[in-house]
């Protein structure tokens, strides 16, 4: 994994030696909360220590395939005194199929929680992006398990230090069938998600900022003005529909949305 530096051989900023820290974090396990390295705690900052990662990766060879998006829930916006959610990048190595394992050893963390994955065929660089035109831009609807894992200790975090740490991104597994969005219900549809064949989290689509597809829509405004607009064949995981699980070695995962699909995942050693 990259290593920062600071420019031109200078130390490095307070930007970059957060990053530095939330980088080794992955290989050497979770750090104190970086917010307290902030003063103002002001989330451009936040979204700066992200971007200095997304660099880091991008550098690496690592290839972006979409965004996830958190904080959809107003009970957890209400716990962490925000007032809008927040993102992290996707990237192609992070993406799984149903029914595929996934390695502890890749993870912290871990926590699960049952989402609804759109696919764009289009890109969205327009300011103040509309429902119509997210509508018009979306080749598929499917479901999907988010692995959240926060690089942060015992998860002691706040909107800081989730967006500075990538909005917690872990990994994703895609489910289906792949739907197209015509007729399919995304406010009403129900979620159950089980774990080991007990069930640990329900909910509907509304529990997603009123609908998977507001989420999206801020997404989509949200990504212009940072200046990284959505494109076609981005992923876009629009949040959970219901409370997040913890999971650990051994662990099976399942999650189905009615008139959606289903989608599973196991955790090996």
């Amino acid at each position: 994994m990259s290593r920062l530096a600071g420019k031109n051989g200078l130390p490095m900023t307070e930007i970059e030696s957060t990053a530095m820290q939330l980088l080794e974090a992955y290989r050497t396990g979770p750090v104190a909360p970086v917010r307290t390295q902030f003063a103002e705690r002001d989330l451009a900052q936040a979204y700066e220590v992200q971007n200095a990662q997304v660099l880091a990766w991008l550098n690496d060879g690592r290839r972006a395939v979409g965004r996830k998006i958190g904080l959809t829930s107003p009970a957890v916006q209400q716990q962490l005194g925000v007032s809008e959610p927040d993102f992290g990048r996707l990237f192609a190595d992070m993406v799984f199929g149903t029914g595929e394992a996934v390695s502890m050893a890749s993870l912290l963390q871990p926590r699960v929680e049952a989402e609804i994955a759109l696919i764009l065929n289009k890109d969205l660089p327009q300011h103040c992006v509309t429902h119509a035109e997210l509508l018009s831009a979306i080749e598929w609807v499917i479901p999907a398990l988010e692995i959240v894992d926060s690089r942060i200790a015992n998860w002691d975090i706040n909107i800081f230090d989730t967006v500075a740490d990538n909005a917690s991104a872990g990994a994703v597994v895609l489910g289906g069938p792949a739907r197209r969005i015509d007729d399919l219900d995304l406010i009403n549809c129900p979620m159950v998600m089980v774990k080991n064949g007990e069930q640990v989290s329900a909910g509907l689509g509304r529990d997603c900022l009123g609908g998977p597809l507001n989420a999206a829509v801020w997404l989509a405004r949200k990504a212009v003005e940072v200046g990284s607009p959505l494109k076609a064949g981005e992923i876009i995981l629009t949040g959970a529909l219901g409370p997040m699980s913890s999971v650990g070695q051994g662990d099976e995962v399942k999650a189905s949305i009615a008139g959606i699909g289903d989608v599973q995942v196991r955790f090996t050693p």
